[in-house]
């Protein structure tokens, strides 16, 4: 599993905890040091099905600065995928990829179900 996560983020922290506390094996990444990337971010999106809109920290200071809630809506998905690999602090966090699955955000029911 991959574990994506700004150690500053509560919600990350109750993530990151509730792994340890399962004993899940994780790979640890820094989303600020090493933001996913194009390729990654555009691999994820097909595999996973996932809405782009989605991937974004809409609740984020750098999404507010830049003012995206008037602005995604007008750009191509291309467009979209470049911004968020950009700058790891536009991306959704934490995220938790396995083989079959991506959990954006902690959701502890779907954390117990890729777990058990």
């Amino acid at each position: 599993m991959l574990f994506i996560e700004y150690p500053k983020c509560t919600t990350c922290q109750k993530a990151k905890k509730y792994l340890d506390n399962n004993n899940a094996k994780y790979e640890d990444r820094h989303i600020v040091e090493n933001n996913p990337t194009k390729k990654e971010l555009t691999e994820w999106i097909k595999k996973y099905n996932i809405e782009i809109k989605k991937l974004f920290n809409t609740s984020g200071m750098k999404y507010r600065e830049l003012s995206l809630k008037e602005k995604l809506p007008n750009m191509t998905d291309i467009e979209k995928i470049d911004l968020l690999a950009s700058d790891g602090m536009l991306v959704k966090r934490p995220l938790l990829i396995t083989d079959d699955k991506i959990v954006i955000g902690f959701k502890e029911k779907e954390y117990d179900n890729i777990l058990n």
